[in-house]
């Protein structure tokens, strides 16, 4: 990116928004209307919020929350580069319910800045998710919201009622393995097993090791590799399986496995 280069990436997801940026600019005082978590990837900034002066350095997480009166301005000559997701407040009160399991629907980031946050890596997965066109983007981003706000709150480590609800899961896993192909959201499967979001995140993650995510990209998996050892075209056993595309199916076959469909079926024709 070329230095003030401000990019607004198509959403996977109405009511997020991703906006990349590398600047040395300094922001007057301004509000947002939704919430904004971001992660700082290069370089430094400070700024003054509602919720006291803010430094942030490469690695931090910096939030702000709607109406928040904030600036912002580079520390050095250097700039900075970041990665911001913008949510409407209606989402983050819907996945904040999931994981309070309905005590609460009012969610607020405590703190305008997290230095050097454990959270990051997944706050990053969770842009790639929401600026991604696949088909499945759209449960990859519900699952990878919902456990960042748990992270931020620190509520989602495993306990007895984890294990409790888990049995109840076998609703959403069956609906996986029937349709694999299908566009189904964390709230499908949530509704199927009488949950919440973040219930039966949890409880499927505890029974099967696998969030409903990444379960059903494994399924397509499944799915694609016996299409093609039955000489179906890479083009149609992607489609089939539910990929967005051949190279959708390319990138996440190859990462799982090790070798290309193309070599998969190059060695099912000898």
């Amino acid at each position: 990116m070329a230095p003030n280069t401000f990019h607004l990436l198509p959403s996977a997801r109405p009511g997020i928004d991703a906006v990349e940026a590398r600047s040395d600019c300094s922001f007057p005082r301004h509000t947002h209307e939704q919430f904004g978590i971001g992660v700082i990837l290069h370089g430094a900034q400070k700024s003054a919020s509602g919720r006291g002066p803010v430094e942030a350095g490469a690695g931090d997480i910096i939030t702000v929350n709607p109406g928040e009166i904030h600036d912002g301005e580079p520390i050095g000559d250097q700039g900075r580069w970041w990665r911001m997701l913008y949510f409407d407040p209606v989402l983050v009160a819907e996945a904040w319910s999931d994981v309070t399991e309905g005590r609460s629907r009012r969610f607020e980031f405590a703190h305008p800045v997290l230095p050097n946050a454990r959270a990051a890596p997944k706050l990053l997965r969770l842009f790639d998710s929401v600026a991604a066109q696949a088909v499945d983007a759209k449960l990859r981003t519900e699952e990878l919201l919902v456990w960042l706000l748990a992270d931020m709150a620190d509520l989602h480590r495993d306990n007895g009622a984890v294990h409790a609800v888990a049995s109840a899961t076998s609703m959403a896993k069956a609906m996986i393995d029937d349709a694999p192909a299908s566009d189904l959201t964390l709230a499908d499967l949530a509704i199927a097993c009488r949950l919440s979001r973040f219930q039966l995140l949890r409880g499927f993650v505890a029974a099967t090791g696998f969030t409903p995510h990444a379960y059903l990209l494994q399924k397509r998996l499944d799915l694609a590799r016996r299409l093609i050892a039955r000489r179906m075209s890479l083009a149609q056993a992607a489609a089939e399986a539910g990929f967005a595309d051949q190279s959708h199916m390319t990138r996440v076959f190859a990462s799982r496995y090790g070798f290309t469909p193309g070599a998969y079926a190059s060695a099912h024709r000898k």
